[in-house]
Formats: C-alpha cells, sequence, structure tokens
C-alpha cells in the first residue's frame, strides 16, 4: 500500500464563548489510576465508504469537540513549578495528517490487523507532541479510512469512546448528547482513614504483585522488550469471528445447572482462553494468567462521563491441567470470581496502597507494560460495551472498524461485529501455534 502524505495541521479547540484564560500552570494532574495504566498510543482504524464525509466538516467537529474534552487539545507535561506529570490544558490542539491511497479501499483493506495498517496512522515512533493523533487516508473509490491514536495516560477506553461519539455528533451539529466530561481533581482519590496512629496499609489484597512489581521482575516472566523485530515476524494476529447462534451455544454449555447464565464475555473469554492454551501446547503443570481490565467508576460512584483511567485489573489464574480437563464452565467460572474480587474495597484498597509512599520507597513499578511475547499468559481488551461503532459524521457508521496492528502474542481484542450480536475476536499468535488455534476455536468443548 502506497500512502502519499498531503498536509499535517494542528485542529485546536473552537470555543463558543471567549475561550479560557490561558494559564501555564492550568492542568488537569494525573491519579494513581492514570500512572499505573499502560504507557502507551491506543489506536484504531476505522473506514467510511463513499460519499464519506468532507475533511472540513471533520476538522470542525474535531475543533468543536475539543473545546468540551480539553484534555485531548492538551499536553503532557511536568508543570513549571515541578512535581509530577500532567495534563496541561494549554489547548495546543489535535494533529491531522491528510494522505491519499490511489488505489481501492475494498482491494487494500485488510481482514485483520497486518503491518499495513500502520500506514493510515501518523508517524508514532517520533516524540509525540500531542495527545491525539489522527490521519485521513482518501481512497480512490471515495472511501475515507480514519486512523485514530490517543495517548493511554489521558484516557481509558471508555473515555475515549465517549469522545469520539461525541465528535461524530459535534460533526452532525448536533449537541454531544452526553454530559460534559468530569475530569480528575488534586486530592480526589484520598487513602482511608487508619483506625490507629499513622496509617496502616490494607495488606487484604497483594498490589505490590498485581498493579506493580518489584525490578528486575517481571525479566523472568517472558519479559521480551516490546519491539524485538524477530520475535514480531513470528506472530500473526488471527480473527475469530463468532455467531450470535455460536456464543448462545457457548453460554448454554458453559452455564449449564448454573441459576444465572455467564455473561457473553466471560464465555467468550473462557473458550479463548481454553482453546489459545491448548494451541500452545504448555505443559500441564504450568500455570496461566489473564490479565482483565475493571472499570471502577461505579465501583466508586463516581459518573460514566468521568474522563481519564480508572482502570485495575482483575487476574484470573489457573493451571494448564484444570483449563483443558475441566469443563468450560470451570474457566467462566475462575473468571467470575475473580472479576467479583475487584470491588470498591479493591480499589479503595489500591488508593490506600497507591498514595501510601511504599512504591516509590521500595522502587515498584507498574506491571502494566507492554510485551511482546504473554505465553503461558494471556492479556485481554473488551470493546464489547463500549460505543466505537457509533461514530457518525454523517454519512452513516463505519463498515469497518478494528484495532491497529498490536503483534504481541497472547493479547486479545473483542470487538462488537456492527450490531447482529456477533463477535470478532483478534488473537496474536506464534505462527506455529496458528492451525493449532484454528482447528479447536470453533468448536464448544
Amino acid at each position: 500500500m502506497e500512502v502519499k502524505v498531503q498536509s499535517s495541521k494542528l485542529v485546536k479547540p473552537a470555543f463558543i464563548a471567549a475561550p479560557p484564560r490561558e494559564h501555564d500552570d492550568e492542568y488537569v494532574p494525573l491519579s494513581v489510576f492514570d500512572t499505573v495504566t499502560y504507557q502507551m498510543q491506543m489506536a484504531i482504524i476505522y473506514a467510511f465508504p463513499p460519499p464519506a464525509p468532507s475533511t472540513a466538516a471533520i476538522e470542525k467537529g474535531l475543533a468543536a469537540v475539543l473545546a468540551e474534552y480539553r484534555t485531548f487539545a492538551g499536553q503532557i507535561r511536568v508543570p513549571r513549578d515541578g512535581g509530577t506529570a500532567a495534563v496541561l490544558l494549554n489547548d495546543h490542539g489535535a494533529r491531522i495528517v491528510e494522505a491519499t491511497v490511489d488505489a481501492n479501499f475494498v482491494d487494500l483493506a485488510p481482514a485483520k490487523p497486518t503491518p499495513e495498517l500502520l500506514l493510515l496512522h501518523p508517524d508514532i515512533e517520533q516524540e509525540l507532541q500531542e495527545v491525539v493523533l489522527l490521519q485521513l487516508t482518501r481512497f480512490r473509490c471515495g472511501s475515507l479510512a480514519i486512523g485514530f491514536t490517543s495517548n493511554h495516560v489521558a484516557a481509558d477506553g471508555h473515555a475515549t469512546s465517549n469522545f469520539l461519539v461525541a465528535w461524530g455528533r459535534a460533526t452532525r451539529g448536533l449537541p454531544t448528547g452526553l454530559p460534559p466530561p468530569v475530569y480528575y481533581q488534586p486530592g480526589q482519590f484520598k487513602p482511608r482513614p487508619s483506625p490507629g496512629p499513622g496509617r496502616v496499609v490494607d495488606d487484604d489484597f497483594d498490589h505490590r504483585s498485581r498493579e506493580y512489581y518489584h525490578l528486575p521482575s517481571p525479566a523472568a516472566d517472558n519479559n521480551h522488550g516490546y519491539g524485538d523485530e524477530d520475535v514480531i515476524d513470528s506472530i500473526v494476529i488471527h480473527k475469530a469471528h463468532f455467531t450470535k447462534e455460536f456464543i448462545a451455544g457457548l453460554r448454554s454449555r458453559a452455564s449449564e445447572g448454573r441459576g444465572r447464565p455467564f455473561s457473553r464475555f466471560e464465555t467468550i473469554l473462557a473458550h479463548l482462553w481454553r482453546t489459545l492454551t491448548r494451541a500452545r501446547a504448555l505443559s500441564p503443570d504450568e500455570t496461566s494468567q489473564i490479565r482483565l481490565s475493571v472499570d471502577g467508576r461505579h465501583r466508586l460512584g463516581l459518573p460514566a462521563e468521568y474522563f481519564g483511567n480508572l482502570v485495575l485489573w482483575a487476574f484470573p489464574t489457573a493451571t494448564v491441567a484444570d483449563l483443558l480437563a475441566q469443563p468450560l464452565k470451570h474457566a467462566a467460572q475462575v473468571i467470575h470470581d475473580e472479576v467479583a474480587r475487584v470491588d470498591g474495597n479493591y480499589f479503595r484498597s489500591f488508593i490506600d496502597f497507591a498514595t501510601s509512599g511504599a512504591v516509590e520507597k521500595e522502587g515498584l513499578a507498574p506491571s502494566a507494560v507492554c510485551k511482546d511475547v504473554l505465553c503461558p499468559n494471556v492479556s485481554v481488551d473488551s470493546w464489547l460495551t463500549f460505543p466505537f461503532c457509533e461514530l457518525d459524521f454523517g454519512t452513516g457508521s463505519p463498515t469497518y472498524f478494528m484495532p491497529s496492528y498490536y503483534p504481541s502474542e497472547g493479547t486479545l481484542y473483542l470487538v462488537p461485529s456492527f450490531g447482529d450480536g456477533s463477535v470478532d475476536a483478534f488473537v496474536p499468535v506464534f505462527k506455529h501455534n496458528l492451525e493449532a488455534f484454528k482447528e479447536c476455536c470453533y468448536h464448544v468443548e
């Protein structure tokens, strides 16, 4: 795919009233949840068929929505008075790159993430000045591909999907339809008071080995640095399409004899966990662990429009022997029980620990790091409840949507398949394990 870049520009917020006064010290500080998340660009790809929305309309809508979501128009910097990094509300803007491809989109669009998708994004290998970067790539047929990236430190998937829906509505000249974003305020996540002299960190949960780790670990735990070319070349991303009927059969099998059925997410993840474990041909006595995101908004009594990161992780764990010998119900129950454990009390315990000074004193580092290989473990990003597919600039919903190219073995993405109840799972696997994965992917047991 030959992509020709035509232009690059900043789109700044367009305020209806007078813009806020500019202060070098006006910022949104990073919370303990922002600092413990992945340090990466969150990247997705959309495509719209002809007649695609005009660049002028998209820019106008973006300028309007950035006036409301100012952290996405800011920059992540250390404030002038020192301290930790924050999102400076300097209305720097989001970057839009315009590009063209002299070919029809249908002839080039991969059905699953491939390295070619990176050509539909701005270059993110350089030092980035913007929180949000976009590339609008127009094809000869009139189709438009939009490569969207945002700094994960500024917002999680929940918040980003709200921004995208609001952007589409603003482009159509409509009110965003959402309450305005609510940002973190200094001191908002306070530790709980201690009953005795001083404060005792809650030791009910081992945050030292869940959200954090002791250096140099996890070097001994498959710590392939992200970007190892030899490893990346040995990984392929497989797209597994699960129909509504297949999912219903999975849920029925997993939930048999259970008063309340497992959720769609729990069932699909349990199935993929077992399938990938089997395809990897692991030793029965090995242990496999999933890392999955748990949203803390309602667990901490915060509104859905909270804009930032408010996610911790559940870590379902089982031996390979149990995963493969026990029925699907066992894996689903392990997942269900571990997610239930990450409740409001767990989130408050994390705040206690993260603000106790133990992280700095003990030299702990966030465990949310990008790896090339997770085997025997798994990580999952579920977008099943996010309205990513509702982005509409006035010409209808996208006909093409997927995560960009992340060749990280064992990192799964679950994405709704355009409203028909089916689900697409994007599964990076080693090439030598692909056939084994495909052979058992569509079997209920």
